[in-house]
């Protein structure tokens, strides 16, 4: 399987909720970093390995969030990185709010599994949702 297969599948499986097929696409030590500024990590220092990322992102996205969905658009393989376009949506629980957010996801894999994951999005309307922007 090319990159852009592994992780296409890997969106599948998160689309599915199916935990252990999107861990499968990743390096034991995965650099993961959210977008600076995005609610769950605003620093944009990346959380390493997947238990971090299942505690600090996905459970969150289970219990904080309905209908939390990332529909991927397209996919741009380059060698290791590949590139997704795609846009986020769902409703917070905390605000009643509903987030439209276009989003583009950078991976990098080395042997068929994702070494690293930089996320770019629009952290104010994220922000807005979430309930965590300040005051202006």
């Amino acid at each position: 399987m090319d990159n852009v297969e592994i992780v296409k599948s890997a969106y599948e499986a998160f689309g599915r909720g199916d935990l252990p097929a999107i861990l499968a696409a990743f390096d034991p030590q995965i650099e993961w970093r959210e977008a600076e500024g995005n609610p769950f990590k605003p620093d944009g220092k990346p959380w390493i390995g997947a238990d971090a990322i299942v505690q600090n992102l996905f459970l969150r996205l289970v219990t904080e969030w309905d209908g939390f969905t990332i529909t991927p658009h397209s996919f741009h393989g380059a060698g290791d990185t590949v590139i997704v376009e795609a846009r986020y949506t769902g409703t917070c629980k905390a605000t009643g709010k509903s987030l439209d957010a276009q989003v583009c996801h950078l991976w990098t894999l080395r042997d068929g599994v994702a070494t690293h994951y930089q996320q770019y999005v629009d952290t104010a309307q994220f922000q807005r949702v979430a309930g965590t922007a300040e005051a202006a």
